[in-house]
């Protein structure tokens, strides 16, 4: 290849999309409120881990500093979570990171970042839905994994052990759903979502209730005697060491995963300005609330040494003597089942479209229905995902939903270093800091800086002494709600006075894409050889369709200008 073919291919590949493109229409309906937003990504990112992560983490990594854990893990999401509120209201369209990345650091890296996005998604919606199948069958007697099991059996490498018809008929379901409007959708979502905090709030109530302070303090001679029940580390709030804290933080990290889902609604949200950053960081906080609460609540209802890691609430409440509760506990996990799967849905077919929408997919996948929702995208994501949990073996493929998420998570944070560098340094920025732009009614001038707060979050003191916790939880959780919900409110106000900017540029975002390489880093051989082949394929759709069609090949003006 030539010199000036080579120059020219380089050119093609890093073309980037202009904010308002020349001829692209929405077709949206903008229906949709900041609380469904919030809904949403409470939803999507509450998922079942809540009832399962907790004991796992504080039983094998780090006991009641678990609550730590969960803190980290949370101020670490916040990191991303706050990046993608900022190009959430500076490109209020849909396709969250990969639209991002197109209009900043060019078209290779956004359909990179789009083929991560779908990874995950698709792996997500699989995994979650034969999540939901299992606990159901728990609780019929497994009836469905003997009769499949029996008469479907797949004994083949890499695949599942038998076809899950359950589990696709409800992704099926599901895409119907999706597929016939997002209000629909969004009100489904929010009474499952309900349901889900209502058994959580149960659940911390409890631990109110029946939680024993000494239970975080347990001394060396109670586990010696307890020694038959495996490694229990030394005692104390920090039984593994503060080492096994941070482990346990990296653990816990993947259970804020899903919040981005509300980036992929900007042409859905009646005001997306406000809406969207307003939608992350509430969903965050929210969450963080719950995992601290429950995994709180769980390692003083019982000791942590004695938790299951598969199922350690319906223990927990055998252990104080509420066995009755666990059909409390099982009816939330089904909820919480329900909205993360629909979380795991309702970004895909946007991914999909505004790919499809660009000419780097199949255009067909762009088509609307007449009730103005993405009908093809929707049914051929649910069906891909449906033959996704009939045929493979997904314990095999979760590690790669991650490696694609921080993927995303890594961009974004770049992209913002950009975003900044690029307005600082041309008045004519075409990425909105030339010119004063509105968020939430609020006009922002070209140099608007980071907005501040004049008041400081209470720290936490741990009070011991009684061997009866209700007090001492009660005024623990309180001042953990009391701090985060002044945080929102100082962040409420500051979003719709200024412009929704992430703070401590370049340091925040440098910071959050080191913790998202550091997660990626301890991801297996075998994860990374799995991702390789997917990513082979997405890159040969990509050089031999995307590249011939994208719709950017025909505006040679704007390649020039860039």
């Amino acid at each position: 290849m030539s010199g000036a073919k080579m120059l020219q291919f380089l050119q093609s590949i890093s073309r980037r999309k202009p904010l308002e493109p020349e001829g692209e229409v929405s077709n949206f309906r903008r229906c949709l409120t900041t609380l469904d937003l919030v809904a949403l990504g409470v939803g999507s990112t509450l998922g079942a881990g809540v009832y399962v992560l907790s004991g796992e983490v504080a039983r094998t990594i780090a006991g009641p500093s678990i609550i730590i854990s969960f803190l980290i893990a949370a101020v670490a999401s916040i990191f991303a979570g706050l990046c993608y509120a900022e190009f959430g209201a500076r490109v209020p369209k849909t396709g969250s990171a990969y639209l991002y990345s197109y209009v900043t650091v060019g078209e290779i890296w956004a359909f990179i970042t789009g083929w991560n996005l779908l990874l995950s998604y698709v792996i997500g919606t699989a995994s979650v839905a034969r999540a939901w199948s299992g606990t159901f069958d728990d609780l019929i007697g497994h009836v469905i994994a003997n009769s499949l099991g029996k008469g479907a059996m797949i004994r083949l490498p890499g695949l599942a052990p038998y076809p899950d018809f359950f589990a696709a008929g409800l992704i099926m379901l599901l895409s119907g759903i999706l597929a016939f409007g997002v209000k629909e959708s969004a009100i489904v979502n929010k009474v499952f979502t309900a349901i889900n905090i209502l058994v959580l709030l149960f659940i911390i109530l409890s631990g109110f209730i029946k939680g024993d302070i000494n239970n975080w303090f347990i001394n060396e001679d109670t586990l010696q005697r307890a020694f038959e029940y495996g490694q229990c580390g030394t005692g104390g709030f920090f039984p593994f060491g503060f080492e096994g804290t941070l482990a346990g933080a990296a653990t816990c990290f993947y259970g804020f995963v899903g919040f981005d889902c509300i980036a992929t609604t900007g042409e859905e949200v009646q005001n997306p300005q406000k809406s969207i950053p307003l939608g992350i960081v509430a969903s965050l906080l929210i969450c963080f609330l719950a995992y601290f609460g429950v995994s709180a609540a769980l390692t003083l209802m019982m000791p942590y040494y004695l938790l299951s890691v598969n199922g350690p609430l319906p223990m927990a409440f055998t252990y104080i003597g509420w066995g009755p509760a666990k059909y409390v506990v099982a009816i939330g996990s089904l909820c919480a089942l329900s909205t993360s799967l629909l979380g795991s849905m309702f970004p895909m077919p946007r991914v999909l479209f505004a790919m499809a929408r660009d000419g780097l997919l199949f255009r067909s996948l762009s088509k609307m229905s007449s009730r103005q929702s993405p009908v093809i995208a929707t049914l051929v994501s649910g069906i891909v995902a449906a033959v996704m949990v009939l045929l493979f073996d997904l314990r095999m493929l979760v590690d790669i939903m991650s490696t694609g998420t921080l993927f995303a998570y890594t961009l974004v944070a770049i992209c913002v270093l950009i975003i900044r560098y690029q307005a600082e340094l041309s008045e004519d920025s075409s990425l909105g800091k030339s010119e004063p732009f509105t968020v939430g009614g609020a006009l922002c001038p070209p140099s608007q800086g980071t907005p501040r707060t004049s008041r400081n979050v209470s720290i936490l003191t741990i009070a011991t002494g009684n061997s009866r916790l209700c007090p001492v939880y009660f005024i623990l959780y309180t001042d953990f709600s009391q701090s985060c919900f002044h945080v929102l409110q100082t962040l409420y106000e500051n979003l719709f006075s200024f412009c929704p900017q992430v703070p401590f540029v370049p340091w925040l975002p440098t910071f959050s894409t080191f913790v998202n390489v550091y997660l990626m880093v301890q991801l297996g051989s075998d994860t990374w050889i799995r991702y390789a082949v997917w990513m082979a394929v997405g890159l040969s759709i990509y050089f031999c369709y995307g590249v011939q069609h994208s719709v950017q090949k025909q505006r040679p003006l704007y390649l020039h200008a860039n």
